[in-house]
């Protein structure tokens, strides 16, 4: 891997000052002439306009000789690029001069050639000014180029003309031009209404034509336009980022970040250009040192964010040909390796590249802040208000030591701060009591002083102020964001510097993993404050009950702290907790609590998703594992938090029902003992409900209903899903299939149960089906009645993950019977459905095929681990089912790429695989079935 600080010497030259002026040939990725020689190209277009006979040859021959300068020049810029794959700065130069050339040259050809005039009046002048990036010299490959044919006065025919010929050249060029023809008078009236225009003026340049024209320009808009009016464009800028940002998800740890438009991205970077040019008109973001806006190395840390945004953008324009903004997944990989990391540490190459992306983007969102305060003090941006729910509360006083400073939190005396190592823990308390926002210059004093805080290590107080920190003020999840990108997290506990900014390569997680914990923290809070009590009732009534706040918060704050090793991370975690607990001031109890939550904090989430909860041996197995009701309710609060956490969609009522019943269920074990949890109680109970619930039928029809059925039917399924198959089964003819499609909205899922008469394969056929129509299969269960019918109950989702529309069912369930009567054949309709999408094919799962025989008293569980695709588990189904295995039940437990397919079987006879020699050949047929569909599926 290459640190995101270890430059080459080239990548070192790069740290020139940020010009905001255009830049010299010699700032270039290769030498100027190779680029673009001026004199060459416009011999060949004199030697070639003078053998064209109109106007028209003229034009085509420019674009033919332009056309093959281009392609030769992008080419050099590319290939340099690639020698020097962090050359950025040089780069964009190089796409500026570039394109200075190639406008300049179709300026020579419009108004020499296709246009001459040889007298040209006053009002016949014209100045060809490049705007926006371009007038900047900031040019990705495929950026677009932004022109504005300045005017003395209105537009003559003569002008007209020439830009129009001088556009159809750029036109043909393939050139993305954007274009605009106005007088000084229209750029001033324009610019005054639009803040957009007013950017793009503000960043103009003269590539060819009147310079004086071009001065008069430049003078009038800092005399008329931008003098004293400093204050509305901050404040329009600073609207535009928040308008920005929501719509690219406000959130700086986007897995796939938007390189332009997310938070702490090239936008970003360049509203720190426009607003530092506007207000303190410099040319060179290095004047800010000069201004003591910046310190040197927040500087420094200011032209490594830029050159590594502009890097990215420009590897991932070069890798799509075309303007590509968004770094997903199946780029960040190329990236990566175009950037030169590698593999290391047990984490791949592109996981080391977005860890420096992100904390790149941290940086950037701390020198904004910096920027903005600022021109705070200099009165020309608004001051914060006081946030949170103190915003209409009366204001808390402030302790000792402490300021208000432009309605932020200040230290009296730097000195005296500093003095006391505590302090640099304590601001951060007083920020959350009195909801004050840290004042920029109060962080950049504790970045600078990070080793004060690494010596508070098992301090007491230190412990103490940390804890209330996070369990006094309700909301501590905005203490530890501050104190993670400042850097106090991984200096007051080493071991979560690891994973700060630390990247899952993986679909699943939305966040980087320090994101994740500070996410978890705040549901915990959020749960804590009563807001989610209709969403979350289980984990609200657990702590409206009381449990140890503290255990639960720092168990959360250390569950993933062991990723990013090549040790399982829960195993690695609980040996941390074991030593960073007790130095965070817990007692023997509770570190040995937080070691094993740390420890299991999988453990929920994988029994509900991944084993079926109806059978009261995964119950009984749970309630061993956890032992109390305490360590249960704390597991079950971490669990939520932990699942909400990863992701704003994964979270769901399918997960929060597997939860629910799995903590009722193991609860009721553990207050009233395991008998309460027998088969022949759950059966007798779910018999009497059916009878309940179908209170027309006779008893007879009852009767028969009810003795027609073995014992695992009665405890596997809801009443609902026994009411469906007791109308299914009525009169049923054997040659007959039978179909209902039912919401089930307290599962976010359609639930689909089938009756017919059983035959072996059947339950991959209902697969088979599914998979054809696009259903996302999250649970199933299959039994076979006493008189021979299999009922089977599938819970299904469509591509979004939610409950089929009412209106889609009658075609889905015409489709799924043509299916199953044999009217398509699943296994050859597949074949074109189960293609990966590019975007996911990065991702790459290892397969693991495990046989459990002690999970279930009746079955074998065949767990099958490894990438997800379309139709797996129909390929895994009929694999089994060619394999004469019966299919009781199958749970599907989804991570992004990653799919955990669960089987319950047994053999023909009935009986359990304890066979090591035929688990082995189950599971070569299974790994070589799932060879075969990644295969097809590009995988």
């Amino acid at each position: 891997m290459i640190p995101h600080q270890n430059h080459s010497a080239s990548a070192a030259s790069e740290l020139s000052p940020i010009d905001l002026s255009p830049l010299a040939p010699d700032e270039l990725i290769a030498p100027a002439l190779d680029i673009f020689d001026a004199s060459i190209v416009h011999a060949q277009l004199d030697a070639a306009m003078a053998d064209c006979p109109d106007p028209k040859a003229m034009r085509a021959a420019t674009v033919e000789i332009l056309s093959d300068v281009q392609t030769r020049s992008r080419k050099i810029i590319a290939d340099s690029f690639a020698q020097k794959p962090r050359a950025a700065r040089r780069l964009t130069h190089s796409y500026s001069y570039l394109t200075d050339g190639l406008v300049r040259a179709a300026f020579h050809v419009a108004r020499t050639y296709l246009h001459p005039i040889s007298n040209p009046t006053e009002s016949e002048r014209l100045a060809v000014m490049a705007v926006g990036g371009y007038g900047r010299g900031e040019m990705a490959p495929f950026s677009d180029v932004d022109l504005l044919f300045l005017t003395p006065y209105k537009i003559t025919p003569w002008a007209e003309s020439t830009i129009e010929s001088m556009l159809y050249i750029l036109w043909d060029l393939k050139l993305k031009i954007g274009h605009s023809s106005r007088t000084v008078k229209d750029c001033l009236r324009l610019g005054r209404d639009d803040f957009t225009i007013r950017t793009a003026l503000l960043e103009h340049r003269l590539v060819d034509g009147d310079a004086k024209l071009a001065k008069q320009l430049d003078k009038q808009l800092w005399s008329k336009l931008f003098n004293d009016t400093g204050a509305e464009f901050v404040e329009a800028k600073l609207d535009e980022r928040e308008e920005r940002l929501k719509k690219h998800g406000g959130q700086r740890y986007i897995v796939e970040p938007n390189v332009k438009e997310g938070k702490g991205g090239l936008r970003d970077l360049q509203s720190l250009y426009w607003i530092a040019k506007y207000v303190n008109r410099v040319k060179t973001v290095d004047e800010l040192v000069d201004l003591n806006v910046f310190t040197r190395d927040e500087l420094t840390s200011f032209r490594q964010a830029d050159r590594f945004v502009w890097a990215t953008r420009a590897h991932m324009h070069l890798i799509a040909n075309r303007a590509s903004e968004q770094l997903s997944f199946d780029v960040q990989v190329e990236v990566a390796s175009r950037m030169g990391y590698t593999d290391t540490g047990g984490r791949r190459a592109v996981e080391h590249f977005m860890q420096d992306y992100f904390r790149h983007a941290t940086r950037v969102g701390e020198l904004t802040r910096i920027l903005l305060t600022d021109l705070e003090a200099r009165h020309v941006k608004q001051e914060p208000a006081i946030i949170g729910f103190l915003r209409n509360a009366r204001r808390k006083r402030l302790k000792k030591g402490y300021s208000r400073r432009q309605n932020r939190l200040d230290v009296v005396d730097k000195l005296e701060f500093l003095a006391d190592p505590l302090n640099m823990l304590r601001v951060f308390e007083e920020a959350l009591r009195t909801g004050y926002l840290i004042h920029p210059d109060v962080m950049r004093l504790i970045a600078a002083n990070l080793d004060l805080i690494r010596g508070l290590e098992g301090n007491k107080v230190a412990a103490r102020i940390f804890l209330d920190t996070l369990l006094k003020h309700g909301n501590p999840e905005r203490a530890l964001r501050r104190m993670n990108e400042l850097g106090v997290l991984g200096a007051f506990i080493p071991d979560f510097q690891t994973i700060v900014a630390m990247m899952q390569f993986n679909m699943y997680h939305s966040y980087t993993v320090d994101e994740h914990t500070i996410q978890t923290i705040s549901h915990l809070a959020k749960i804590e404050r009563e807001e989610l009590i209709e969403e979350l009732p289980v984990a609200s009534g657990i702590l409206s009950e009381g449990v140890n706040r503290k255990v639960l918060y720092v168990a959360l704050l250390l569950h993933d702290i062991g990723k990013g090793r090549a040790e399982d991370h829960s195993i690695l975690g609980a040996k941390m907790a074991r030593y960073i607990a007790p130095r965070l001031g817990l007692n023997k109890e509770e570190c040995e609590t937080v070691e094993w939550l740390v420890r299991y904090h999988l453990l929920m989430s994988d029994l509900a998703q991944k084993r079926d909860i109806a059978d009261p041996r995964t119950v009984r197995d749970f309630a061993k594992a956890v032992k109390s009701v305490k360590r249960l309710d704390l597991l079950c609060v971490l669990t939520v938090c932990d699942i909400r956490g990863v992701g704003p969609n994964v979270w769901n009522n399918w997960k929060a029902s597997l939860i629910r019943a799995l903590y009722r269920q193991t609860r009721r074990g553990l207050e009233d003992g395991m008998e309460a949890l027998n088969r022949e109680e759950r059966g007798a109970g779910a018999k009497k409900k059916l009878r309940a619930a179908l209170p027309d039928w006779t008893k007879k029809d009852l009767n028969r209903e009810v003795a027609r059925h073995y014992p695992p039917y009665w405890q596997g399924l809801h009443v609902k899903a026994h009411v469906d198959f007791a109308k299914l089964l009525r009169g049923i003819p054997t040659d007959e299939i039978r179909i209902e499609l039912t919401p089930d909205e307290d599962r976010d899922a359609t639930r689909a149960c089938f009756a017919m008469a059983d035959h072996p394969g059947i339950f991959s056929r209902m697969c088979g089906a599914l998979a054809l129509v696009g259903a996302n299969v999250v649970d199933a269960r299959t039994y076979t009645s006493k008189d021979g019918f299999a009922t089977a109950a599938f819970w299904i989702q469509d591509g979004e993950g939610h409950p089929y529309n009412m209106t889609r069912l009658p075609r889905l369930k015409s489709m799924i019977h043509k299916t199953l009567m044999g009217e398509v054949l699943a296994r050859e309709a597949l074949v074109s459905k189960d293609k990966i999408k590019k975007r996911e094919r990065p991702f790459t799962v290892p397969t693991s095929v495990t046989f459990d025989n002690e999970g279930s008293e009746i079955y074998t569980i065949i767990e099958v681990d490894t990438r997800d695709r379309p139709g797996l588990l129909y390929d895994l189904s009929r694999t089994l089912s060619e394999t004469n295995i019966q299919i009781a039940s199958a749970m599907i437990a989804t991570y992004g790429a990653q799919v955990v397919d669960t089987f319950y079987v047994k053999d023909m006879f009935g009986l359990k695989f304890h066979s090591a020699s035929k688990q082995a050949t189950i599971e070569r047929k299974l790994r070589e079935a799932i060879a075969r569909g990644s295969e097809r599926a590009g995988v």
